[in-house]
């Protein structure tokens, strides 16, 4: 497999495995990183039909998928899991079924394209950290991908949980999984790549990760 590609499909696995990271924070402790959070968001607003560098989806800034991309590396270089990591990748699996789901649906697809081409003119309007952004976000996983199943069961603390801004950026953070999912899948990504180059997508996500300034600079 080319470099440049496992490059493109090491971004996109990591917007993934960031999406999982964030709801699973969100739900634990009620926050998250907020750039990783803000970067996966902005990943909604890029065209679904073909993709372009993978790297557009995400502000052209590898540091703000350093999140996903540490986190995607503890993933893949763990066989045994169990806990929060164990938990992270039933999160990164189960939106990674979803896309599916909503690929395979036309009129979901056309009704997720319609309402991210709403969501791009409520960021404008609103910005990022918005109380409504949010909830129109997650109106979209709640009305178009998560009827498709199966749902993703999110664990947490139970008074977190029942925020209600929290609930929808937990929605959010999973909607641009499914969202980074969809790009893997289109740059060639699968099952077989997660069990025969899940070596060279380590090596890659560490490569990346050596070139970005430190976290504390």
């Amino acid at each position: 497999m080319a470099k440049k590609n496992i490059y493109e499909m090491t971004l996109a696995f990591a917007g993934i495995c960031q999406a999982a990271h964030l709801a699973q924070q969100l739900a634990r402790h009620g926050r998250c990183p907020e750039e990783a959070y803000h970067c996966s968001l902005r990943s909604l607003t890029q065209p679904l039909e073909t993709p372009g560098s993978a790297l557009s989806y995400y502000g052209g800034n590898e540091a703000a998928l350093r999140f996903g991309l540490e986190t995607m590396i503890a993933v893949l270089n763990t066989p045994s899991q169990k806990g929060a990591l164990a938990e992270i990748t039933r999160y990164s699996l189960g939106m990674i079924g979803l896309e599916r789901k909503v690929t395979k649906n036309r009129q979901a697809l056309n009704d997720l394209e319609q309402r991210l081409r709403q969501l791009d003119r409520q960021l404008q309007h609103f910005g990022i950290d918005s109380s409504t952004l949010a909830s129109a976000t997650a109106s979209i996983y709640t009305d178009i991908v998560s009827p498709l199943g199966p749902r993703i069961q999110i664990t947490g603390e139970q008074a977190i949980l029942q925020n209600s801004l929290v609930q929808s950026r937990v929605r959010a953070a999973l909607l641009t999984g499914v969202r980074s999912a969809m790009l893997w899948q289109q740059l060639g990504g699968g099952r077989l790549q997660l069990l025969f180059s899940r070596s060279k997508l380590v090596e890659m996500a560490k490569l990346i990760l050596s070139g970005l300034p430190h976290a504390d600079a």
